[in-house]
Formats: structure tokens, C-alpha cells, sequence
């Protein structure tokens, strides 16, 4: 007998939500994983905003308003500029098919 899948609190937490409500959360839940993201590299890599926005060709504004999480819909161009600048990469990836995604350096 199969046992049944014990619900996540993270599946509770959206099953409480209004369809409208998960979406608009979903939206979030990426941008705030974005901007975790660049903000640990950042920690880990030891580089300032204003020299992060230099190497990737955007304001210092821009990169502010991602770490302080003011910044909404970060593009993929500016995300990758971003990762690029500081040596990373995004690569999507199925089985041994792979497929880098940024700009050159």
C-alpha cells in the first residue's frame, strides 16, 4: 500500500491562497530568488555595487534597487549581465543536452 505525500508547509501556504493570490506570489517568490542570488555573489565575491555595475554596463541604481529588493522584473539581459560581469554563467541543461546563456566576456 502506497503511503500518501505529506503536504509541504509550502503547499499549505498556496493552498490557503486565491488562485490571483498565488500567481502574484509566484512572481515574487522568483524575483526575491533573483536578487538572493546576485546579493550572495556579491557577499561571497566581495564586489561593491558600484564596481558590479560597471563590469556589467548598468546604473549602480540598478543594482541598489536589487539588493535592497526595490527592483521589479529583472530582464534576463540584466540578470545575465549581471552574472557575467562576475564570471558566472547560466546554463539550461537536459540529460547531456546543454545550452549556455549569457554574454561574452
Amino acid at each position: 500500500m502506497a503511503r500518501k505525500k505529506q503536504a509541504t508547509t509550502h503547499d499549505i501556504f498556496l493552498k490557503k491562497m486565491s488562485v490571483s493570490e498565488q500567481k502574484k506570489f509566484k512572481v515574487e517568490y522568483r524575483e526575491f530568488i533573483l536578487s538572493e542570488l546576485i546579493l550572495a555573489i556579491m557577499k561571497k565575491d566581495e564586489i561593491s555595487v558600484r564596481k558590479l555595475a560597471t563590469a556589467a554596463g548598468v546604473f549602480s541604481a540598478v543594482i541598489q534597487e536589487i539588493r535592497s529588493g526595490v527592483k521589479e522584473n529583472i530582464t534576463m539581459k540584466t540578470f545575465c549581465k549581471i552574472l557575467t560581469a562576475m564570471g558566472y554563467s547560466i546554463v539550461v541543461e537536459r540529460n547531456d543536452f546543454r545550452i549556455p546563456i549569457g554574454f561574452p566576456r
